[in-house]
């Protein structure tokens, strides 16, 4: 017993031994000593580097000649100031790319207003006052008022019977198409069906034809060979959802 609780005390040394130191974190950032060196020879670097000098700024003279008086500065002022005036060098059309610049100034008289004949003066007091006055806008509003006519509803035409109604069949059946529900009794059925078909314009135009012939129940223009009541290739179904939409 003693031999095993020894051997399980050596098992714990040797594990111990192997397991990395566990730094000190109290010691904050740099606890290995690099962190004083690093900043040591930062501030080495930058108290050797060598800041260049600044460049040497020359002042431009304002004239072209050698002549620093007072005069000649004030009067190459002038000469500057009357380049930007109107009629001035810069304010050339030839400068401006064929167009002479706007000068905005309060003292500048307003531009003329142009008024084109698509353009009504009603909101213009000055040019209303000299074309019109209040007689003559009494005079028009009386004729205004003789023209004016109150047209009284009247009773709608009765509609002329066209023939039947398809909307009306179309929501009165709820089979689908192609199903069967009247008998067809002949032969060759199917050429007699192309043959009807192709004297309408518009499967509503056969469906029409084939109602007023005694449809859907007789099929006299072989044009409903299924007996499903729908001519040709008529559907009812667009109908039956414009009704329910």
């Amino acid at each position: 017993m003693i031999i095993r609780a020894l051997s399980l005390l050596g098992l714990g040394l040797t594990l111990a031994a192997c397991q990395p130191a566990i730094p000190d974190s109290g010691r904050g950032v740099g606890f290995d000593g690099t962190f004083e060196e690093q900043r040591r020879a930062r501030d080495a670097a930058l108290a050797a580097s060598i800041v260049p000098p600044p460049a040497p700024v020359e002042a431009v003279p304002l004239t072209s000649t050698s002549d620093p008086s007072a005069a000649a500065t004030a009067a190459e002022t002038r000469r500057v100031l009357a380049a930007t005036r109107p009629g001035g060098v810069g304010n050339q059309a030839s400068s401006n790319s064929g167009e002479t610049p706007l000068i905005a100034s309060p003292s500048n008289p307003p531009p003329a207003v142009v008024n084109s004949a698509g353009i009504s003066d009603e909101n213009n007091f000055d040019a209303v006052s000299g074309q019109r006055s209040i007689e003559g806008d009494a005079a028009r509003l009386a004729a205004n008022r003789a023209d004016y006519e109150v047209v009284q509803p009247e009773a709608l035409p009765d509609r002329v019977d066209s023939g039947p109604n398809i909307v009306a069949y179309a929501l009165q059946t709820k089979h689908a198409k192609g199903t069967p529900v009247y008998r067809r009794i002949g032969l060759n059925k199917a050429a007699k069906f192309t043959r009807a078909c192709a004297r309408y314009a518009t499967p509503d135009q056969a469906q029409i034809a084939f109602l007023s012939q005694g449809g859907p129940s007789r099929d006299r223009l072989g044009v409903d060979p299924d007996g499903d009541g729908f001519a040709c290739t008529w559907d009812p179904t667009p109908f039956r959802r414009a009704a329910q939409g």
